[in-house]
């Protein structure tokens, strides 16, 4: 049931929302396609932009890793998959099918499911906690958001859930000190090794699991002062899982040092610190943690929806924190589940620390993603679900007093009784996945479409829409407004300039300047996120007042009428 749900609102409106950049990223990638066919510095027709975008019989597995290694800064195994899953479908108009693309992370993200319920099983020993884990996962609006874009998370979060499972497993084998199975232990290696060519934030996974372990022996240590402990059955298969992950991890090394070359891509995590951006960070956590059980229309365009969406939300977390925390709190007094909320609590705040390490001492500011707290987005996942087990069936032996005063026929201070609370909050998730799907959270970045009908609505003779370009990034900004020309079937006549600049801004005015002379005349320039001096380049066209205009996400904009 919690998988046909799941899949559902995973594939839902999946197409409805446009791509933005690192879809097109992902999609010129898997292709076996690359960026450098677009040419720079002159005007083009939107085909020749959307070129990397057609399909491309002759392309191999090869090309897609050789291109990913010399022109990105992703491992490939999410784009090698990708590359053979597209293979199976038509192009649409001549373009790769956007429901192609996004419906591979859809299905994987449904097929995580059954996983997060074996992981809350075999954690607690409980079908309850299981169904209760699966439930959740299968509408949170987190969940929904990176199941619905063409990038690679949904299978770093299959790996993510798998690589805490066999935490899990060694955790009971270090506790009744028996023998890791090899078995598990091969798949724990292999996993991990997945992960990591999945995503290189999957390490951040891996630290977490170390300082659990090292956690671990340190409880064994104080229960029992022999240090030979440590060298104990479960411990020497532990270390050769260690040494296989490490092994798994130094391949990537060399590629690695390779992208240090290519900083540029990711030069958008790097977040200033003046004065309240100090504080960003904190609220950019917050705000991704809610948005894991409940995202309700804040995003809405219209105050009417925005301000009681924001008021309910605050008054579910008001509602639902406490119920949450005394489940963990009931969950901590069970000698066999102490253990494992000890575990998986401590994947969660280590990762925590650790995105605040590097967002406040290495200047990287992992909170401005939200899509990469993946790696222990399961965890909480897991104590949500072990904590709504005890609302759903509360043991009797430990509620004590609580239970023999009411019988638990309510939860908290409302008035609302287990069942019924556990019910709630996964209707709010189930509310907030519609919300995901229908773009009302989780917005998208850019809007394309929306600009797209600017443009026809304001300019009668032809456009030339001109951006500044560093990288590949700001190529797929114009590929996403190339794609709605395209898919409007649009009579007008566009071009598109892509100013290239390294560290000299002037370059791009210099090819604007360029551009403009051979241009017949009439046309309409649009400057779109062009960062150069645009001055002396459209001294001959007589910039237009914008301020009427709607503003649109994601495409700052000016216009220039050249008569």
């Amino acid at each position: 049931m919690w998988l046909i749900i799941g899949i559902s609102l995973r594939l839902a409106n999946l197409t409805a929302k446009p791509p933005w950049t690192d879809e097109f990223s992902t999609l010129v990638f898997s292709l076996g396609n690359t960026f450098l066919a677009v040419p720079l510095d002159q005007a083009i027709a939107p085909d020749i932009l959307l070129q990397p975008l057609q399909l491309n019989p002759a392309a191999s597995i090869g090309d897609v890793v050789h291109n990913l290694a010399t022109q990105d800064s992703h491992p490939p195994l999410y784009f090698v998959l990708a590359h053979l899953w597209m293979k199976l479908f038509p192009s649409d108009g001549g373009l790769v099918s956007l429901f192609a693309a996004r419906s591979l992370p859809a299905i994987i993200g449904a097929a995580s499911i059954p996983c997060f319920y074996v992981l809350g099983r075999v954690a607690f020993r409980s079908p309850l906690v299981g169904h209760l884990t699966a439930a959740m996962i299968a509408v949170s609006p987190y969940a929904i958001f990176v199941a619905q874009e063409a990038r690679h998370y949904t299978l770093a979060i299959l790996w993510v859930t798998a690589s805490l499972t066999c935490l899990v497993i060694a955790t009971r084998h270090i506790q009744n000190r028996t023998p890791l199975p090899i078995w598990v232990a091969l798949f724990w290696v292999g996993v991990n090794a997945l992960g990591i060519a999945t995503h290189y934030f999957f390490t951040l996974t891996l630290c977490t699991e170390v300082i659990v372990l090292i956690f671990l022996a340190w409880l064994q240590l104080q229960s029992s002062s022999k240090f030979s402990l440590l060298f104990s059955p479960p411990w020497r298969r532990i270390y050769g899982v260690a040494t296989g992950t490490l092994v798994a991890g130094l391949i990537w090394i060399p590629i690695l040092l390779e992208n240090r070359n290519r900083d540029n891509l990711t030069d958008w995590i790097r977040g200033s610190r003046v004065g309240l951006d100090w504080l960003s960070p904190i609220f950019q956590a917050l705000g991704t943690w809610m948005a894991m059980i409940c995202l309700l229309p804040v995003e809405s365009s219209q105050l009417l929806v925005v301000i009681p969406s924001g008021l309910v939300t605050l008054i579910f977390f008001i509602w639902a924190v406490p119920i949450v925390l005394r489940g963990i709190k009931i969950q901590l007094q069970h000698p066999e589940n102490r253990i494992m909320i000890q575990v998986l609590g401590g994947v969660v705040i280590s990762a925590i620390a650790l995105f605040f390490i590097f967002t406040y001492f290495l200047g990287i500011d992992l909170t401005r993603g939200a899509r990469y707290n993946f790696v222990y987005f399961p965890a909480i996942v897991v104590l949500l679900g072990a904590s709504l087990a005890v609302c759903w069936h509360p043991p009797k032996e430990l509620m004590g007093r609580e239970y023999a005063k009411n019988g638990m026929k309510s939860i908290g201070k409302w008035g609302i009784n287990g069942k019924k609370a556990v019910m709630l909050i996964w209707l709010t998730g189930f509310i907030s996945a519609v919300t995901v799907f229908c773009n009302l959270g989780y917005q998208k970045y850019y809007r394309p479409d929306l600009f797209v009908q600017l443009i026809q609505q304001v300019s009668p003779v032809p456009v030339l829409i001109a951006t500044t370009h560093k990288t590949y990034i700001h190529t797929g900004e114009m590929m996403g407004v190339a794609r709605e020309i395209k898919l409007a079937n649009s009579p007008q006549n566009f071009l598109f300039l892509l100013a290239h600049q390294d560290q000299d801004p002037n370059l791009s005015t210099i090819a604007l300047e360029n551009t403009l002379k051979k241009l017949p005349r009439p046309f309409d320039l649009w400057l779109v996120n062009f960062h150069a001096p645009v001055a002396e380049a459209v001294k001959t066209c007589v910039i237009s007042d914008t301020k009427s205009l709607s503003s649109v996400d994601g495409y700052e904009y000016e216009l220039y009428r050249c008569q």
